[in-house]
C-alpha cells in the first residue's frame, strides 16, 4: 500500500487530482462541522477536484451541498454523490421504467426515485416492483411492516428485488453515534428472511460514479470507517485516508482485516498537508518505526519500544508490526497504550 511505500516523504494529496470525502464523521457530525475539516478540505480543493460522498440517504443532493455551503465549502449539488443516486443505477437494471416503487426511507431516497422516472408508494397493497430503503430519522414500524409485506415472497420465488441504499450499522449524530439504515435494514430482513441488495459504500456503483462525474485519474478518498468506506475505496482501487473523528477507533485500525486497511491514517484533517512518515521495517526482528515511535511483534506479545512523541505515528506503527505479523488481532497481547484514544472528538 501506498501509505506504507518508499522512504520519501509526501503527503496523502501529492498526485492526488480529486478528493473525494464522506460527509458523517469526516466533515460533520450531524449540523456540526467536525475541528479542522472546512479549513483543510477547502485547502485540499486548490488544484483539484473536490467531491463528498454520502451513504447518508435521507437528504437530496442539494440539501447536502446548502448545508456545506453553510460551512463554508464550496458545494454545488453536482458535487455530491449520494447512495440513493446509486440505488438507482441497480433499480433501472432491474425493473420497467416507470414502474411503482415501494420507498422506505425520506425524501433524499424520494426524489431520486422520482427523478429517476419511477412512481413512489407507501403501501405493500399498491403491486410495487421493488423496494427501495434508505435511512431517514422518520422511518418508524409503519414503513418497516410495509416493506416486510412486500418482501414476503423471495426473489428467487418470483419476489420483487430489495436494494438497500447502505448497510450502516452506526450514523455520528451531534449527541452521539446513533442506529443507522443497517438495523433498519437487519429488522425486515429477521422479519422475512431475505438479504438486500446494496447500493452505497461498500459496494463500488458509488464510488464508480464519482470517479466518471469528476473524470478523476487519482483520486484520493476520505473516511471514517473501515467496513464501509476504507474497504469500498479499496474495492473501487481508490486510494483511501482514514481520519480518527469519526466512528472507528484505534482498536479497530489495529483490528482491521487485509481489504480494510487505509492508505493513509490521520488525527484530522490537517494532515492531509503535512508530509506523511514513512513507516521503516528493521529486518533483524520487524520492528516499525514511524516518527519517533517504534513497535514489533514478538511471539504473541506487541511491544512497545518507543512511544514517541506523537499518538498518531505510535497508532501507524503498530497496525504496521500487527498487519505485517499476519497475526490476528485475538491472538496477541496488545499495551493498552497502543489502543488509547486521544483523538477522539469531544
Amino acid at each position: 500500500m501506498r501509505l506504507f511505500a518508499g522512504a520519501r516523504e509526501t503527503t496523502p494529496l501529492d498526485g492526488t487530482d480529486a478528493v473525494l470525502a464522506d460527509l458523517d464523521g469526516v466533515v460533520y457530525a450531524g449540523h456540526r462541522a467536525l475541528p479542522h475539516a472546512v479549513e483543510s478540505l477547502v485547502r485540499a480543493a486548490d488544484g483539484r477536484r473536490l467531491g463528498y460522498i454520502t451513504n447518508n440517504a435521507s437528504r437530496t443532493d442539494e440539501t447536502v451541498a446548502a448545508q456545506l455551503r453553510e460551512l463554508g465549502l464550496p458545494a454545488q449539488k453536482d458535487d455530491v454523490i449520494t447512495s440513493p443516486q446509486a440505488a438507482m443505477r441497480l433499480l433501472r437494471d432491474r425493473v420497467p421504467a416507470g414502474s411503482r416503487i415501494l420507498v422506505v426511507g425520506g425524501e433524499g431516497l424520494v426524489v431520486e426515485v422520482e427523478k429517476a422516472g419511477f412512481i413512489v408508494t407507501r403501501s405493500a397493497d399498491d403491486d410495487p416492483a421493488a423496494v427501495v430503503q434508505g435511512f431517514s430519522p422518520e422511518v418508524g414500524w409503519s414503513q418497516l411492516a410495509e416493506a416486510a409485506y412486500a418482501l414476503a415472497l423471495p426473489e428467487e420465488e418470483g419476489g420483487i428485488p430489495w436494494i438497500a441504499t447502505n448497510t450502516d450499522w452506526t450514523i455520528p449524530q451531534a449527541r452521539g453515534v446513533a442506529p443507522g439504515n443497517g438495523t433498519l435494514v437487519s429488522a425486515v430482513h429477521t422479519a422475512v428472511g431475505r438479504l438486500a441488495t446494496v447500493a452505497g459504500k461498500p459496494e463500488t456503483p458509488i464510488f464508480e460514479e464519482a470517479v466518471a462525474r469528476f473524470g478523476a485519474q487519482r483520486a484520493l478518498f476520505i473516511g471514517d470507517r473501515l467496513d464501509t468506506d476504507i474497504l469500498g475505496a479499496a474495492r473501487a482501487g481508490i486510494a483511501s485516508v482514514l481520519v480518527l473523528t469519526g466512528i472507528d477507533r484505534p482498536k479497530h485500525v489495529l483490528a482491521a482485516p487485509p481489504g480494510s486497511r487505509p492508505d493513509f491514517i490521520l488525527a484530522d484533517l490537517r494532515e492531509l498537508h503535512e508530509p506523511y512518515p514513512a513507516a521503516k521495517v528493521r529486518g533483524k526482528d520487524g520492528a516499525v518505526t514511524v516518527g519517533t515511535a517504534t513497535v514489533r511483534v514478538a511471539g504473541a506479545d506487541v511491544q512497545i519500544l518507543s512511544a514517541g512523541d506523537r499518538p498518531i505515528d505510535l497508532l501507524r506503527a503498530g497496525a504496521r508490526a500487527i498487519w505485517d505479523s499476519g497475526s490476528a488481532i485475538f491472538g496477541l497481547r496488545v499495551p493498552e497504550a497502543l489502543y488509547a484514544d486521544p483523538f477522539r472528538v469531544r
